[in-house]
């Protein structure tokens, strides 16, 4: 188990993941504005479990993953934010790549830590691993994600459209 946070930010703590994070990563996603860009996440312990252990896996094998980001001195999970390998099944460039992803708690919408996150974990992944082509997949109408993923170097360079007819844009930052 983890005692202190990988890297820090003036205002956020970078964790490792821990299995005494599963009830925060649910009350993370159990909010139906914060649900509504996150495809099949559910907020149950057997949806986020299999997702804690999908982020510890690509610890183990690839040296990075998902934070837990976390405000000093709040045990809380702020944001789940970082870059984990992903294997889409759908080619268009997101198999077998590093994905960008993030999602932040409800309450702390619009204050900027989404922003800081990110930029701190690109930071630290080029730090880590260097600088190379690093992915993202925005759903459609998500305005804010669009916002951040552009602010830190993302460039759209395709679409697709999910199972449910949902626009799906994909995302690049080169390295």
């Amino acid at each position: 188990m983890t005692t202190e946070p990988l890297f820090t930010t003036q205002r956020l703590e970078f964790w490792l993941p821990q299995v005494t994070d599963l009830d925060d990563l649910v009350a993370l996603v159990d909010d139906p504005e914060t649900q509504r860009f996150l495809g099949p996440a559910r907020a149950t312990q057997a949806s986020q479990f299999e997702r804690l252990l999908r982020n510890a896996g690509g610890w183990a094998l690839y040296g990075y993953g998902t934070f837990a980001v976390r405000l000093p001195g709040d045990p809380r999970i702020a944001a789940s934010c970082g870059i984990f390998h992903t294997w889409r099944g759908f080619g268009q460039g997101m198999d077998d790549v590093p994905e960008g992803g993030w999602i932040v708690r409800r309450d702390l919408w619009g204050q900027g830590y989404a922003s800081e996150a990110v930029a701190a974990m690109l930071a630290w992944f080029d730090a880590a691993h260097g600088s190379r082509r690093i992915t993202c997949m925005i759903e459609q109408g998500n305005a804010s994600s669009q916002r951040i993923a552009a602010k830190v170097g993302f460039s759209h360079y395709d679409s697709r459209k999910d199972e449910d007819g949902i626009t799906l844009n994909l995302y690049e930052r080169i390295g």
